[in-house]
């Protein structure tokens, strides 16, 4: 004989479930909006004129062999123009050094004429918080952050929080194919970084 009580204990169970999905859905959010908030006073869109800091700081994303993907080409592009107009002085490269990341970051900067001893490789950049920390313990104390624009508010919360004097130029000079799994990466990332630096 089925218990009378199943259908409430399950009616309760679905009810908890959806609650808990709103929290989670309104944290994303605050913790989303609160990282936009803090960064877009310092945040420039690609080709505009930007102030003058002492590095560029590149972080890292797919290679593929001794290539770098479509977005990691696009920041370190950027990094090469501002190294060109000489609005920096200095590049940092930033990336997963198992995937040798920093190594071809480097070796296409210097292949398009940015000088070696121009530039700093840091293979312990696995995640955001990593390269601004690593930067921050190499010495760097400003920087111009290249990377996409989705990117950007949580790179530059995480520069400013290790104490950079960081603003942030948008990499996106191409239309990149959409992937929900990516937008939602960010966001609980965004969530996450925001629950770091809130209890630093």
């Amino acid at each position: 004989m089925r218990s009378p009580f199943v259908p409430r204990r399950l009616r309760r169970l679905v009810v908890l479930s959806a609650a808990l999905v709103a929290a989670a859905a309104v944290i994303v959010v605050v913790g989303n909006g609160c990282m936009k908030h803090r960064a877009d006073a310092y945040l420039y869109p690609a080709g505009a004129d930007v102030p003058h800091r002492t590095y560029a700081i590149v972080l890292g994303a797919m290679v593929h062999g001794s290539q770098p993907s479509d977005a990691l080409a696009d920041r370190l592009e950027v990094a090469r123009r501002l190294y060109a107009a000489e609005t920096v002085e200095r590049v940092f490269v930033s990336g997963d050094g198992t995937h040798d990341e920093d190594g071809v970051m480097a070796a296409w900067l210097v292949a398009r004429g940015v000088p070696p001893d121009r530039i700093a490789r840091d293979p312990r950049g696995f995640r955001t918080r990593d390269t601004m920390e690593n930067a921050a313990a190499l010495g760097i104390r400003d920087a111009i952050v290249c990377t996409q624009a989705f990117h950007l508010p949580r790179s530059i919360a995480w520069a400013r929080e290790v104490g950079l004097d960081a603003i942030g130029v948008d990499a996106d000079y191409r239309a990149y194919a959409p992937h929900l799994r990516d937008t939602l990466r960010e966001a609980v990332a965004r969530t996450v970084a925001m629950a770091e630096i809130w209890r630093r």
